[in-house]
């Protein structure tokens, strides 16, 4: 299947349908999850009302809809079960994620799972790649054997889960953070031949963009872990099934920076903002996460000296933007 054949008969349609079916699927979630009270507050509001949790559960829907149509084109359309394997494995991942999205979005972000047993939980989501010895145990030049899908797959699957949930807490961040790394993904993928991850970080990119809708300020819907920790899995499993794990890490750099300054509270800390009486945000004890430093220097160089939540996501979105210009700029 050459690359014209891919986009003009696969891509198109497939893409299409997880947009349209996380389109659908918001509207119809934020009514149940009001209905059963899995609800929560915007604190970067004076006023708001109960606001649906766990918005991830219809991305996810999105997505998996879309990649069962790839995967039934490629079976019976095209007669063709190449990397067939590789895509099952890869939505057990996602699926395994979910759930451990599922049960912190149930428990509630106050109380939710402890990090040492989300840790452990989220071990399990890389058996699948472990199992199926995924990706290239050379790395740099350096043949790691069987350290590779014993210790470093599951590293890489644990840290992206658990740190793409790090940067979040203002409306659309998580979602449009997600489609920038994933749509850059998407790309790469695309470039270096594997063609079937290219399809299916669409299909997260696409179902992202109609949650967005929903997400943007002011958000109709939050995404709850049950979107974060899919997509942060989604993006380590991607970086090692394409082998393109160093400019995966490079995109990463946002989250990797916000690792370091969340440990600089202990990962207590929390991203929030301190709300004033005029809406607009300021630092509430120091600078623990990116959003913290966006806050800074939004005071800083505005005339008003004020921020206000919606410009905190699209200070970190252009930061992210500049780290994938130059991605591409060092490693194609």
């Amino acid at each position: 299947m050459d690359n014209f054949t891919f986009l003009g008969i696969l891509f198109v349609p497939i893409v299409l349908l997880s947009f349209l079916i996380t389109l659908i699927a918001v509207p119809l979630w934020i009514k149940r999850a009001k209905r059963e009270k899995l609800t929560g507050k915007d604190v970067h509001k004076l006023k708001s009302g109960k606001i649906a949790e766990a918005g991830g559960i219809a991305v996810i829907g999105g997505v998996v809809i879309g990649v069962f149509l790839y995967v039934a084109l490629k079976t019976f359309f095209f007669g063709t079960e190449t990397n067939l394997i590789h895509i099952l494995g890869l939505l057990c991942v996602i699926f395994f994620a979910t759930i451990v999205g599922v049960f912190d979005d149930l428990l509630g972000w106050k109380r939710g799972l402890s990090n040492k047993l989300r840790i452990g939980l989220l071990f399990f989501a890389a058996i699948p790649l472990m199992a199926l010895g995924a990706g290239t145990s050379t790395i740099l030049g350096i043949d790691f054997g069987l350290l590779y899908p014993l210790i470093l797959i599951p590293i890489a699957i644990v840290g992206t889960t658990s740190t793409f949930n790090f940067l979040a807490g203002y409306n659309g961040l998580e979602a449009s953070q997600g489609i920038l790394v994933l749509g850059a993904l998407s790309i790469v993928t695309f470039l270096t031949g594997a063609l079937w991850l290219s399809v299916i970080s669409a299909c997260m990119v696409a179902s992202l963009l109609a949650f967005y809708f929903f997400n943007k300020y002011p958000a109709k819907i939050f995404p709850g872990d049950t979107l974060t920790y899919p997509v942060g899995a989604l993006i380590g499993a991607i970086a090692i099934l394409g082998n393109i794990e160093k400019i995966a890490i490079f995109f990463f750099i946002p989250y990797i920076i916000e690792f370091f300054l969340k440990a600089r509270g202990k990962l207590k800390k929390e991203s929030f903002g301190k709300l004033n009486k005029d809406s607009s945000i300021d630092i509430k004890e120091g600078i623990y996460g990116l959003e913290h430093v966006a806050i800074a220097l939004l005071k800083k160089v505005k005339p008003s000296h004020k921020a206000y939540e919606w410009e905190v996501p699209m200070l970190i979105n252009l930061f992210q933007i500049l780290v994938i210009v130059v991605g591409f700029w060092l490693f194609f």
